[in-house]
């Protein structure tokens, strides 16, 4: 089968190139064996893929961990969804290759009326939405409801516009670039949106916020982390759930004891750890959001499997609106 492969640590378009390896043989009990045609482009792919720059991987990887695709096989007769099921599939390592074997547990029927495009994007960030609307609602205290969010304009930053007003928040959209934030004031008018290569974007937070920011939702990280963790009020929340910025930024340098500041992380690779009853109450309403709301899962471009150099390209265009995806054809 074909597959985007690293043999060491980079730059994605350095060090991924297509190539021909094994199918990943018949599924065991518990697995599904699935024919992927659609597969998204996630910033935690890749920063799988760059890892420590230059280390040796030790055999061919293949990334990604979402996708769409066909039931081809299953490990044993009425173990999962039958062969010719449509199905969204999440995590399942190695989703960037023609086939990939998923666990049972982690693969979800899609109906027709869900196109292809939506449905390889329906898990993922529906589901670190959810895990970052819990932390949010774990930090709040003392009846404060104003978040800070940086990558506003992201994928994940659009779903959590969407999501503030039914959980009663009070948002403040970072992005950084006026282009990306005129865009985000058309789409959700009544959230402010602060730029922050504006000098005194600092001041225009706490200006928007009366000065009290109880929680930042951050997915950038890097040099930016002490300009946020200086604009949260004492006894704030720092919830971490991405490293999209440059530089870094040192833990002793930060004044968390003095301020009872708390550093949270949050990761959808550990979502396969919650209790089953949350598993299964977040894919519902990932089910649902696809049915009802597809445009907050938007699609930046699509491109064939043998197109990826094109596809990374595309993802590091600046202010891309939505996710690029990498498709196989349909067989016949």
């Amino acid at each position: 089968m074909r597959a985007p492969v690293f043999l060491s640590h980079g730059v994605p378009a350095e060090v991924l190139e297509l190539a021909e390896i094994p199918n990943p043989g018949p599924p065991s009990p518990g697995q599904v064996l699935v024919r992927v045609l659609a597969r998204p482009i996630h910033p935690g792919d890749l920063l799988g893929v760059r890892g420590p720059a230059g280390a040796a991987a030790g055999r061919p990887i293949t990334p990604g961990v979402e996708g769409m695709g066909i039931v081809e096989a299953t490990g044993s007769p009425g173990d999962g969804p039958p062969p010719g099921t449509r199905v969204a599939f999440f995590p399942a390592p190695g989703a960037w290759g023609e086939f990939v074997l998923a666990r049972t547990e982690f693969v979800v029927p899609v109906t027709q009326d869900v196109p292809a495009a939506t449905a390889a994007l329906m898990l993922v960030n529906p589901l670190t939405l959810g895990m970052l609307m819990r932390a949010v609602e774990d930090a709040l205290r003392d009846g404060r409801r104003t978040v800070v969010q940086t990558a506003a304009g992201s994928s994940i930053g659009t779903l959590v516009n969407a999501a503030a007003h039914r959980h009663g928040l009070r948002l403040i959209n970072l992005v950084r670039d006026p282009a990306g934030a005129q865009r985000l004031r058309t789409r959700f008018p009544e959230t402010p949106v602060v730029t922050t290569t504006d000098q005194d974007w600092p001041d225009q937070v706490r200006a928007a916020a009366d000065g009290d920011v109880p929680v930042v939702l951050d997915a950038v990280g890097g040099e930016l982390t002490a300009d946020l963790v200086a604009l949260l009020a004492d006894g704030g929340t720092l919830i971490s759930y991405g490293q999209l910025g440059v530089g870094s930024t040192a833990l002793e340098a930060l004044p968390l004891t003095r301020r009872e500041l708390t550093l949270r992380g949050v990761s959808v690779g550990r979502w396969r750890l919650l209790p089953s009853e949350q598993r299964a109450e977040d894919v519902a309403f990932a089910t649902r959001l696809a049915r009802e709301r597809p445009e907050l899962l938007a699609v930046a471009a699509s491109y064939d499997l043998g197109d990826l150099a094109a596809a990374l390209d595309h993802v590091a265009r600046p202010g891309k609106d939505g996710t690029v995806l990498l498709t196989s054809p349909i067989p016949e």
